[in-house]
C-alpha cells in the first residue's frame, strides 16, 4: 500500500448482494470505487472481466492477480480488509466461528448454520449444501 498513490475499499452489505446478486454488487463496487479515486486512475486493470459501459476505461486481465503485480496486491488488500472484519464478525457472532474460517466455507461452519440458522450478516441468497436448510431453519425460528 505504501507504492500505490491511492486506494479505496468497498465492503458491500449481505443485503445488498441478496438483492442484486453477488456478480453485480462486485461490478458495481468495482466501479464505484474507481470514480472514488482522486485523482481518477491513469490506468486500471481488473481481474478477469470488464465491469461495464458505466465503468471508467479498464482493461480486464485474464488471471490477472498472476500476471499483474497490482491486482495481486489489490487481491491482498481485499483479503486482509475481509479478514479483518470477519474477526470483528467473531466478537459479534462467537458461535460461527469466523475468526477461524473468514467467511470461507467449512464442514464446521456449514454444520453451525444448519444447527443455529444463519446470522445477520449472512447471505440469503447464499444457495451452498450449508444453507439446504436455511428455509425449515427460519420458518421453525418464526
Amino acid at each position: 500500500m505504501s507504492c500505490a498513490q491511492s486506494f479505496t475499499v468497498r465492503v458491500i452489505s449481505p443485503a445488498e448482494i441478496d438483492r442484486s446478486g453477488l456478480h453485480r454488487s462486485n461490478l458495481e463496487g468495482m466501479r464505484s470505487c474507481l470514480r472514488s479515486l482522486a485523482p481518477p486512475a491513469e490506468a486500471c486493470l481488473v481481474d478477469g472481466f470488464r465491469l461495464g459501459q458505466a465503468a471508467p476505461e479498464h482493461l480486464a486481465v485474464v488471471d490477472g492477480d498472476q500476471r499483474s503485480a497490482a491486482i495481486a496486491a489489490a487481491s491482498i488488500v481485499a483479503k486482509v480488509v475481509r479478514d479483518r472484519a470477519m474477526r470483528r464478525m467473531d466478537a459479534l457472532f462467537p458461535h460461527y466461528g469466523f475468526s477461524s474460517h473468514v467467511g470461507y466455507i467449512t464442514p464446521r461452519h456449514s454444520a453451525v448454520v444448519r444447527e443455529r440458522g444463519p446470522s445477520e450478516i449472512h447471505r440469503r441468497s447464499f444457495q451452498a449444501l450449508c444453507y439446504e436448510d436455511l428455509v425449515e431453519l427460519e420458518e421453525a425460528r418464526s
